[in-house]
């Protein structure tokens, strides 16, 4: 498993990798205006609908019943279960494809109101948005045979799928006289990119013997226990893609370039959260299905328990460097071009209060498994739905001294309820989080935090001093300095703290006492 969450891991850290060199290019040629706007809300719609009915509600009430169906059933009557869920999923996802394409203008209308007031964004949202939204059906078919993928414990095409978003962007975005302005080169980039991630996975599946089939649904009694999962899983996904949601609306009263502010420091947020979080959330939920399935709960709590431990020891120096230096980490990305300073400080500031719920968000899936690999989708939505209510009570609060940094800190605190609140009912029904390794463990993984958010600030304040007689690159060259500081710190207190004898038991997933 810890094998299988460090490729995850390494193919999302290539993604996001690819990711960062996208955003500079879309920095430097979209900036912050009106345009830069209307694209990342044409971006956000279809994936708010990917995060609900795909990746998150599909995923987590797919992967269990498929895996339970293999496990207890066979590998043929697995394939026939999968085969009629495609069919399904095709032809929902050509529906709503239908639905979003004639009613645009009324989508756009509901998910961003603020815009009807500003002709010129609602209008090239509109725009971008018809160009964008297939892109939904074809990612729902990829994360089907992602699915089935994982469930055979074959991960790394769909960790590297996303890579391919990227590439085509920068793609398009390069070409941008080709397309009538920047917003539609990117919009085009995103579609492409769908085709692409498709043929990917399904050539993948094909190589191995795990090529799916167009199949006749069956209301047999595995698929009735999807269709129960799924419901509650939709639910529990909607609602923590209603508080991004509420971004999206809330943002769109804010002035100009709060949207973009935003978007850029999600981007940096979401990289620890993609490499490390949802890395471990995809490896360990068919670990923990497949453990449950056979009866070894011991093994699936200790599997939950190494995941959390490899995960918050990972995401530490990101931890430490958005709550210290957000400021930098922005003028060194992406302060070029059509980015201004003033954008990189709005956005810096977005940044730190993202950072306050890293944590929770980087451990979140780990937490929401034990429910999951049991079939259990309902505890979870009354967690999110609780975490979702008051977030979105806090953004409408915070939004008007705090504008965009409000909406951030609103999301953090949903994060920590979610995370809270699951870990209470998991604690209620016997599916304890953790164990003594970890708790052992843990006040030695903040001595390193705290060490490596020192460091950070005093290289913060002290760094500008030996790169000031640089002409150029400045910030760039502070970054990379911090980077430098900080991973020393890391890497010398981790082998001091926990040492390498832990590590390689953690590796080896039988951790020894630190």
């Amino acid at each position: 498993m810890i094998r299988s969450i460090f490729s995850v891991g390494g193919w999302t850290l290539l993604s996001r990798l690819t990711g960062f060199v996208r955003d500079i290019v879309m920095a430097a040629i979209l900036g912050a205006g009106p345009v830069a706007d209307a694209f990342y809300i044409a971006f956000r719609l279809p994936n708010h609908f990917r995060s609900i009915f795909a990746e998150g509600a599909f995923n987590t009430a797919f992967v269990p019943a498929y895996a339970r169906v293999k496990t207890v059933q066979g590998e043929a009557n697995a394939r026939r279960f999968a085969d009629g869920i495609l069919t399904a999923v095709v032809l929902v996802q050509l529906a709503i494809l239908a639905l979003a394409l004639v009613a645009t203008d009324w989508v756009v209308r509901i998910l961003a109101p603020g815009l009807a007031d500003d002709p010129e964004r609602f209008a090239l949202t509109v725009d971008f948005t018809r160009i964008t939204f297939p892109y939904l059906g074809l990612i729902a078919v990829v994360t089907l045979v992602g699915g089935v993928l994982n469930a055979n414990d074959r991960f790394w095409a769909a960790a590297a799928a996303s890579i391919l978003l990227n590439v085509a962007m920068v793609g398009t975005l390069s070409a941008v006289g080709l397309f009538p302005s920047a917003g539609d080169a990117a919009a085009w980039g995103v579609l492409i990119s769908g085709f692409l991630q498709l043929g990917l996975l399904v050539w993948d599946a094909q190589t191995h013997g795990l090529g799916l089939r167009f199949g006749r649904p069956r209301l047999d009694p595995e698929m009735r226990r999807f269709l129960l999962a799924l419901g509650p899983a939709i639910i529990g996904s909607a609602g923590t893609q209603l508080a991004i949601f509420a971004d999206t609306i809330i943002a769109s009263y804010l002035p100009q370039g709060a949207i973009a502010a935003l978007f850029y420091a999600d981007r940096i947020n979401q990289l620890p959260i993609g490499v490390v979080g949802i890395a471990a959330g995809i490896v360990l939920l068919p670990e923990m299905s497949k453990r449950i399935a056979a009866g070894d709960v011991d093994g699936a709590r200790h599997a939950q328990a190494r995941a959390i431990e490899l995960t918050v020891l990972l995401v530490l120096p990101f931890l430490a460097a958005a709550l210290v230096i957000p400021d930098i980490i922005m003028r060194g990305l992406f302060l070029r071009g059509a980015f201004t300073a003033e954008a990189a400080a709005a956005a810096g500031a977005t940044l730190a209060a993202y950072g306050i719920g890293l944590l929770p968000f980087v451990v979140m899936r780990a937490f929401m498994s034990p429910f999951y690999a049991r079939g259990d989708t309902r505890t979870p939505v009354m967690a999110t739905l609780g975490a979702a209510a008051v977030n979105i009570a806090l953004k409408i609060w915070l939004m008007h001294d705090l504008q965009q940094v409000g909406l951030a800190l609103a999301t953090s605190a949903g994060g920590w309820i979610t995370v809270l609140v699951l870990a209470f009912l998991a604690h209620r029904r016997g599916y304890e989080c953790g164990d003594a390794a970890l708790l052992r463990v843990l006040p030695r993984l903040a001595t390193i935090a705290l060490a490596i958010a020192a460091t950070l600030y005093a290289t913060g304040i002290y760094g500008p001093i030996l790169v000031y007689r640089l002409t150029q690159g400045q910030d760039i060259a502070l970054l990379a300095l911090c980077i430098a500081a900080g991973g020393a710190v890391y890497v010398g207190l981790t082998g001091v703290l926990i040492g390498p004898r832990y590590l390689k038991g953690l590796l080896r997933a039988r951790p020894t006492r630190p």
